[in-house]
């Protein structure tokens, strides 16, 4: 008898805010055009911390440096058009800042473009976010939500292998 084993899709997400405008990356999804935080799939071998700054760097083309735990999310997604595509997905929040874009950085397939928003302009758009939780950690965020950076415990065996040099992009 073959047991399956239901897993959630742990992804991390970069939450920045700067001058009262959040970061956000314009992605293309099945659904079209869509907003998001620079957030994807933590690989493996990585921290959650190595994850969010990669992830961060990839997507808006800037070093991203966490500065404090935002939350865990947990969220269930289900393209209607697709009920194969039923994916719980557990989010690892991080509040942060980063530097200016880095020359020459390309952004990752699928990304268009990265657009400051205010938060006005973030809850005006809700129709176009990839996920709910896109609202939920901006507001989070400003409801001043933030833990400290070694909540989430990593062992040193699991990130020895996926350093990411930030410090050199930062001015």
């Amino acid at each position: 008898m073959s047991e399956h084993r239901w897993k959630p899709s742990v992804t991390v997400a970069a939450l920045i805010e700067q001058d009262g405008r959040f970061l956000l990356v314009e992605e293309e999804t099945p659904e079209g055009l869509r907003l998001n935080n620079p957030a994807g799939h933590l690989e493996p071998g990585e921290s959650m911390l190595q994850g969010v700054v990669r992830e961060a760097l990839e997507e808006t083309g800037r070093a991203f440096v966490p500065e404090a735990l935002l939350g865990v999310y947990l969220a269930r997604m289900h393209r209607h058009d697709d009920p194969a595509e039923d994916v719980t997905y557990l989010r690892f929040a991080y509040r942060g800042r980063v530097g200016e874009p880095i020359p020459g950085a390309v952004l990752d397939v699928g990304i268009v473009r990265t657009v400051w928003m205010t938060p006005d302009e973030v809850r005006a758009s809700v129709a176009r976010h990839r996920s709910p939780m896109l609202l939920l950690c901006m507001e989070d965020h400003l409801a001043g939500r933030r833990l400290p950076l070694d909540t989430v415990f990593a062992d040193p065996k699991i990130g020895a292998s996926a350093l990411i040099d930030i410090n050199s992009h930062l001015p």
